[in-house]
């Protein structure tokens, strides 16, 4: 139930507006049950939630390779501060055998050099996108394309900084709580 300092519940299948229920259905048979709270509290706008999602597997399907995805994910989690999506990404980053060093690295709320040049140059690209409003300049674009990225992943990179923006700020705004199965991921 809200409260006064969280007016946004942890919505079931049952309480959620009628346009959100689909889509928490699609979450909790894709989590074999479990309902994160993060998803349950979007829910109180199924256009949010949807358009997260949707962002989501749009960038989960792009030509960045699944570390590269993490690293733009994590830049904007640590720097948005979102526990939620540290904690979820570092169970994924686990998934994907990602050494410690790295996991460590993308972790820290200070940038840290990650040990590996190519992914370095990701998070790199990232924080130049963040800080220029996209307007990066030439040397910035072509010191990415150098470690073997492409155009693609440079309008990749947005997306991901577009859907990750909007899912730390909702994540912070809620106060959702890290849960289920990210929660030894804290």
């Amino acid at each position: 139930m809200p409260t006064a300092a969280c007016p946004f519940p942890d919505h079931t299948l049952d309480s959620a507006p009628p346009a959100a229920r689909r889509v928490l259905e699609a979450v909790a048979k894709k989590q074999g049950g479990h309902l994160p709270s993060a998803v349950a509290r979007l829910a109180s706008s199924p256009e949010l939630l949807t358009g997260f999602l949707q962002a989501s597997a749009a960038f989960e399907s792009s030509t960045l390779d699944p570390l590269a995805r993490e690293v733009v994910v994590m830049t904007m989690a640590t720097r948005h501060a979102c526990h939620v999506c540290v904690a979820m990404h570092t169970a994924r980053l686990t998934a994907l055998d990602a050494g410690p060093e790295l996991v460590a690295a993308l972790r820290s709320p200070e940038p840290r050099v990650l040990p590996d040049e190519r992914l370095e140059g990701v998070r790199r690209f990232t924080l130049a996108v963040i800080a220029s409003s996209g307007a990066v300049d030439d040397a910035t674009l072509q010191d990415f394309l150098a470690l073997g990225h492409t155009p693609r992943n440079a309008l990749e990179v947005v997306l991901g900084i577009g859907t990750y923006t909007l899912s730390t700020l909702a994540n912070r705004m809620t106060g959702a709580p890290v849960d289920g199965p990210s929660a030894s991921f804290a």
